[in-house]
């Protein structure tokens, strides 16, 4: 075993490889390549073209985070002959049918298989199943490579913990959690990582109790968040505000103060799957999880049919109707439309056949017409019966009420507010929330 692995990254005598450079693939490695011999592995030369130009194609860092960074972006497998420490982060997500998409991780497997010798470790952080690691990627890299798994090369398990458009919360703060197949390969890693993480590091007991870890932290909001979804639900039928309810309940201390909303992105909406599919091939169904998805999942289509009934109950024609959605993304001040479930909102009132404008000045339309086959309008257009403000960018959160009255038909106009930022500053319009 190569026991001097650590001392060899930080003598910059050999080389840590990030494959996938995404949200998470490319901070990481941009903070490695502060203190190390650093490549960065796409298949996408398109993205890799825009990083040699100090671009990141997710638009979450700026050109200075490249700057004093030992980097070398490649899509070649070749660049990748002399490391070491291979960091897989590719993306882990669900199919249509809510099944866990192993593709991505396979194909980096296979990839990193192609490259690796002896005494190699491989460390993945994308987000999977506990067992994944060692039960799906092990047996393609011994495949890949003829070696075998804790004799020729070594493993770990680090899960991601990037919270896009955060930046107070960064790799270099966050606890980040480690774990390794054997005490040795867990020191390597863990002072690898500490190499890059100021908050320190949290050796795990195992790499299946780390992926468990990783898992849990989303699962976890996911079922707290349905929860408040289902209260909102409640709320409505009995002429309440959520909101008012929450700022209420939340003076008492340990009252956790989640809010209701479209659950989304590539994280809390996509990860509980991978656990209750686990859960499945172990013979438990895992029925708080997976109800508290059904309620997260559903919320879109909820919002779209309130909106429906009080356009109806103003004597309305639906066929008629014009909306005007503000926000596609997944979350505020973020461009990633990745599992946003303002989409459900949008394809829910096309079903009634209502006509739906889609504004957002962080998003790509795009990259909305290939992932939804919806454009985005530049601007508002003309006059609406409804306007949704679905995600609280910062562009939005100051606008008066006097915007939205001059783009509604009348003032029988309904406003939407998903989030409750304008809770209490709505006073002419129909107004509503969660």
């Amino acid at each position: 075993m190569n026991n001097s692995i650590y001392q060899s990254l930080i003598k910059k005598n050999t080389k840590l490889a990030v494959i996938g450079l995404g949200y998470v693939g490319l901070p990481i490695a941009l903070e490695f390549a502060k203190k190390i011999k650093v490549v960065g592995f796409d298949i996408n030369l398109q993205r890799v073209d825009l990083m040699r130009n100090k671009v990141d194609p997710s638009k979450e860092l700026t050109s200075e985070d490249f700057d004093g960074c030992d980097i070398h972006f490649t899509a070649d497998l070749k660049d990748l002959k002399d490391v070491t420490f291979f960091i897989v982060a590719v993306p882990t997500p669900i199919d249509s049918a809510n099944v866990p998409d192993l593709k991505p991780l396979i194909a980096a497997s296979k990839t990193v298989g192609k490259v690796l010798k002896k005494g190699d470790y491989v460390v993945f952080e994308s987000t999977v199943y506990p067992g994944c690691t060692e039960e799906d990627c092990v047996p393609v890299l011994e495949k890949e490579s003829g070696l075998k798994f804790q004799k020729d090369f070594f493993l770990g398990y680090s899960p991601e913990r990037i919270n896009p458009g955060d930046k107070n919360h960064t790799l270099r703060n966050i606890v980040k959690v480690v774990s390794g197949c054997c005490e040795e390969s867990l020191d390597n890693i863990a002072k690898t990582y500490e190499l890059v993480v100021d908050a320190g590091v949290h050796r795990a007991s195992s790499i299946k109790v780390a992926e468990a870890a990783k898992i849990i932290e989303n699962t976890q909001r996911d079922v707290n968040i349905a929860l408040i979804n289902e209260l909102s639900i409640i709320f409505n039928k009995l002429g309440i505000n959520t909101f008012d309810v929450l700022e209420a309940a939340g003076t008492k201390w340990n009252f956790l103060k989640f809010q209701p909303g479209l659950v989304g992105g590539h994280c809390i909406g996509v990860d509980p799957y991978y656990l209750t599919h686990k859960a499945a091939q172990a013979g438990y169904n895992a029925k708080v999880i997976t109800s508290g998805r059904f309620v997260n999942d559903s919320m879109g289509g909820y919002v779209a049919k309130q909106i429906v009934k009080k356009m109806l109950a103003q004597g309305k024609h639906l066929q008629d109707t014009r909306v005007l959605v503000m926000g596609a993304t997944f979350k505020e001040d973020v461009s990633d439309i990745r599992n946003t479930k303002v989409i459900d909102v949008v394809k829910e009132l096309q079903s009634y056949q209502v006509i739906v404008d889609v504004v957002d000045p962080h998003a790509s339309s795009d990259e909305m017409i290939h992932e939804y086959g919806i454009g985005l309008n530049s601007n508002p257009s003309g006059k609406y019966d409804s306007i949704i403000v679905a995600v609280n960018h910062k562009e939005y959160s100051e606008l008066p009420e006097s915007y939205f009255k001059n783009l509604l038909v009348n003032e029988k106009g309904v406003f939407v507010d998903i989030k409750g930022i304008y809770r209490n500053k709505i006073n002419e319009l129909e107004y509503w929330s969660l």
